[in-house]
């Protein structure tokens, strides 16, 4: 099996992360905050669905009644 190099940019965004660093802005820095909100985003409204899910869950089952009563 060959592993190659992978670009995790497309060949616009990395000559200008490259451009930017070389010139000493912070534009590269902005692109990766860019990535790393996009990234988050989908998780933190997963996480939302979960919490209101669990919370519907909750409400439907009978208070005092646990598995482990016996």
């Amino acid at each position: 099996m060959v592993c190659a190099d992978v670009a995790a940019q497309c060949a616009m965004c990395s000559l200008n992360a490259e451009n930017s660093a070389a010139n000493g802005n912070t534009q590269g820095k902005g692109l990766n905050d860019g990535i790393l909100f996009l990234l988050a985003i989908p998780y933190l409204i997963a996480v939302g669905v979960g919490v209101l899910w669990y919370k519907k869950y909750r409400k439907s089952q009978p208070k005092g009644v646990s598995p482990f009563e016996q």
